[in-house]
């Protein structure tokens, strides 16, 4: 509720001396000295009298000790007769070099270069050379580096005292009304202020403007500086500028003399003391900077938030207070906002201070004594606040102050409570929510800093507090489902009051008490299914879950919540335990948790099989099926189980297929592409493991429709002409009937499926077709007397004749090709070929038709 409006003036210096120098020299009232000079030198104060006296004091080490007299100086070169150097006449104005070596002067319209020397014998060397001419009468005169600055009435200009040459180099011409310019090296000479009217313009040591320049109140008679600011005298008043941005600080008034002007004098490089010595006629008063802290101190005292924070600023920038100092303002300030009510400014403060401990925000939220009373560390700061109490009485109280003020101003009477507040005065429940939503912003900034085990636990559990004032679901869900240090003990209850059972189940996880929190999510799930809960879960953003949380029931959620603890956990009874409240949710899930591979120990095959409802086939068989394909299982019990299940649901299949009924033809095609994928798993797990028990699987299907698989189970089990009879005469599949006699072997197999096919019983037509095939593929290979004996009478002719003729063909070649063989010997060709050593036939030239 502080005021941001700046005060007219701030104190940047304050006095801690006023000096008699006649009294405390021991003069008599009849011997008064008038002060005409003043000068500061490391820790020493000089002062020039008009009696041609010079009085020495001391500055002490100690901020606000007096300066202490020393004595009168004993000035021999003032006793001496005034020496003329050469025979210079009207010199208007002088500048020394850096090292009093030189001298530039002024006389009429010439500017003189003069080197002194002092030699053995204590006598003036002088050597004088001309510089430069100028139109005007020099004002004044400064020596910056190798340059000279040039005031005159019509303008400034400054020469290169290396290189005399260039002569004059204007810098800028001057209004004819103007007061006579004055020249004033600042900062230790690296910059230069020149004086137009109550205007001083900053110019570097080539003459360009740098910086801020200054208006002045009044046109300066003396200028002084001491880092980082300006002083100048006029007007009876000294005024306090900021050196950086030419701001006025501070107007300190005299009374005004009837002699004289005001002097004031710092040291001459302006940047090394923080004395700086304003003098009147009779009186010396001594000034010293007031520290950063002190002014910014000041500031907050007035509730001046608004100018102490620009004044740290720039500080900060000037490099007048540390690090730790920024740090320690930054908090104060923070806190003395957050009893304003003003609570998004005071945690930005917070946030910006690098040294304020989380910990000093606990006692707003949670009364002492309580578990992290002893890390709230004990500062004092400036005293400027009250002592952290929780947010209700800090908002009761501010209203409180409000309420006083809006009575005050209805009075008449100023106060600094922010005129927003008493315009548009807050409720208090709109304050406590903007006080709790800002702490959580500032503890939400906090975990990402190294906290002490201890710290870390009171953020994360003081966050929890505080999400759950607000009701932030979400938050709360968020926090308790990541990695956290929440301390459990100090939320369960509190959690389980409210009713934020999710959050609980979460914190629960997240610490490794699985029972606790699936007991959690059992309890959510059965509430959710008979509707003794409103289903507005939100689905925590942990893991990848991509599925939308609007299209999910509360039950689901409660599923997948406990499938990512089931999948993680070695605990075999506790995973067993919840097997069944999820699988009769969701399926899949229950799978994935039988099957996961994130455990470090793996489930006993034995007892989840065991466990699992025999109604649940799909889980049955799908974690069979991972024991058997991804564990490499080779356990007969467990590949015959496979078998037979997989069996059973593909007879359930194909009989619900019979009964087509009313089904569309949509779901006639879906149905026949799970039974066609269906069969196609058992039989590729029928031919690819020889494991399993085929007689009991063959049992089970003995009374079915399922022939491919019968085939495949009678191979197992070597029954040959079974195989021949179900590819042949059931299945009507003469390739792989060909293909499975390829894999016996033997010629006779091609003779008992060409009975087969001839002959193929139970009232079923010969399949000539397929006999005649057979013989075209395979009949050279075969006995032709074999063959004609199984040929039926009922055959036609023209079927059978075509083929026989190239079986007897083929038996000649075969005949003439051994003796070929036979009779090569060691005979050669007429052309040399050697018989013995290389074939003239070759497979491919067998006569195929």
């Amino acid at each position: 509720m502080g005021s941001n409006s700046p005060p007219p003036s701030r104190a940047a210096l304050e006095p801690f001396a006023t000096l008699d120098p006649a009294a405390l020299a021991g003069l008599p009232p009849s011997s008064p000295l008038t002060v005409r000079s003043a000068a500061v030198s490391a820790q020493h104060l000089y002062i020039g009298t008009g009696g041609g006296k010079l009085l020495l004091f001391t500055l002490q080490s100690q901020p606000q000790s007096p300066p202490e007299f020393l004595r009168l100086l004993p000035i021999p070169l003032l006793s001496r007769p005034v020496r003329r150097l050469g025979s210079l006449r009207n010199v208007s104005a002088v500048a020394a070099s850096d090292d009093r070596s030189s001298l530039a002067l002024s006389v009429g319209k010439k500017l003189l270069l003069l080197h002194l020397t002092l030699n053995d014998a204590d006598e003036l060397e002088v050597q004088t050379r001309e510089i430069a001419a100028v139109v005007d009468a020099v004002k004044a005169l400064a020596w910056v580096g190798d340059s000279v600055f040039v005031a005159t009435a019509s303008g400034y200009s400054l020469f290169s005292t290396t290189n005399t040459a260039q002569g004059l180099i204007d810098i800028f011409t001057l209004p004819e009304s103007t007061r006579p310019p004055r020249v004033k090296p600042l900062s230790g000479g690296d910059e230069i202020m020149l004086l137009v009217d109550n205007v001083g313009v900053v110019v570097g040591r080539s003459g360009h403007p740098i910086g801020s320049s200054f208006v002045f109140n009044t046109a300066p008679d003396c200028i002084a500086e001491v880092f980082p600011y300006v002083v100048v005298a006029g007007d009876s008043k000294v005024d306090v500028y900021r050196r950086r941005n030419g701001a006025h600080l501070q107007a300190i008034p005299f009374a005004r003399a009837a002699t004289g002007a005001l002097i004031v004098a710092s040291e001459d490089a302006g940047t090394g003391s923080d004395v700086i010595v304003v003098a009147t006629a009779y009186k010396v008063f001594c000034y010293r900077k007031v520290s950063a802290v002190e002014q910014i101190k000041a500031l907050l005292r007035t509730k001046s938030y608004g100018e102490a924070i620009s004044l740290l600023k720039e500080f900060e920038d000037d490099g007048e207070i540390s690090k730790d100092m920024i740090s320690f303002v930054h908090a104060q300030l923070g806190f003395l906002l957050f009893f304003d009510l003003r609570f998004e400014d005071a945690v930005n403060h917070f946030l910006l201070s690098e040294t304020m401990q989380p910990a000093e925000i606990f006692p707003f939220i949670m009364r002492d004594p309580n578990r992290w009373s002893d890390l709230v560390p004990r500062k004092h700061y400036w005293g400027l606040h009250a002592p952290p109490k929780p947010l209700e009485e800090v908002i009761d109280d501010g209203l409180v102050t409000l309420q006083q003020a809006l009575f005050l101003k209805k009075a008449g009477v100023d106060t600094v409570v922010d005129e927003d507040f008493l315009s548009n005065p807050p409720s208090r429940a709109d304050l406590l929510e903007l006080a709790i939503r800002n702490i959580i912003r500032y503890l939400c900034a906090s975990r990402e800093k190294e906290l002490s085990s201890a710290e870390m636990e009171g953020v994360d559990t003081l966050l929890m507090y505080l999400y759950r004032a607000l009701d932030l679901v979400a938050d709360m869900e968020k926090l308790a489902s990541s990695q956290n240090s929440c301390v459990v003990e100090e939320l369960e209850s509190l959690l389980d009051d409210s009713g934020h059972l999710r959050t609980l189940a979460f914190l629960y996880g997240s610490k490794g008490m699985c029972s606790k929190s699936l007991g959690i999510w059992r309890i959510l799930a059965r509430n959710y299914s008979t509707g003794l809960w409103k289903n507005h879960a939100s689905l925590s953003e942990t893991d990848s879950l991509e599925t939308s949380v609007g299209k999910m029931s509360g039950e689901e959620i409660a599923a997948i919540e406990a499938s990512k603890i089931l999948q993680a956990s070695s605990d075999q009874d506790l995973v067993l335990e919840h097997l069944g409240w999820v699988a009769d949710i969701d399926q899949e899930l229950a799978t994935a948790i039988l099957t996961s591979e994130t455990r470090e120990k793996q489930l006993s095959p034995e007892m989840v099989v065991a466990a699992i409802d025999p109604e649940k086939v799909g889980i049955h068989q799908r974690y069979l099926q991972w024991l058997i394909e991804e564990q490499g299982c080779e356990e007969p019990h467990y590949h015959t189980s496979y078998a037979l299940s997989l069996s059973k649901s593909a007879m359930d299949a194909v009989h619900s297929e019979s009964n087509y009924g009313d089904k569309n033809n949509k779901e006639f095609d879906s149905d026949m592409q799970f039974i066609y994928l269906l069969r196609e798993k058992l039989q590729l797990f029928l031919q690819a493991s020889d494991l399993y028990d085929p007689e009991e699987v063959l049992d089970v299907i003995s009374e079915s429709e399922l022939w491919l698989e019968k085939a495949i189970l009678y191979r197992k089990m070597g029954q040959e002409n079974i195989v021949l009879q179900i590819l042949a005469l059931k299945l009507e599949d003469s390739e792989a009937a060909e293909q499975y006699c390829a894999e016996i072997g033997r010629d006779d197999a091609y003779i008992q499926l060409l009975d087969l096919y001839l002959d193929p019983k139970n009232g079923k037509e010969p399949m000539f077709t397929a006999a005649v095939r057979l013989l075209h593929n395979h009949g050279e290979s075969l006995d032709p007397l074999q063959v004609l004996e199984r040929l039926s009478a009922d055959m036609p002719l023209q079927l059978a004749s075509n083929t026989i003729l190239r079986m007897l063909r083929a038996r000649v070649h075969h005949h003439r090709q051994g003796q070929c063989y036979r009779n090569q010997g060691d005979s050669a060709s007429g052309r040399g070929r050697n018989f013995s050593n290389g074939a003239i036939f070759k497979q491919s030239w067998l006569v195929s038709r």
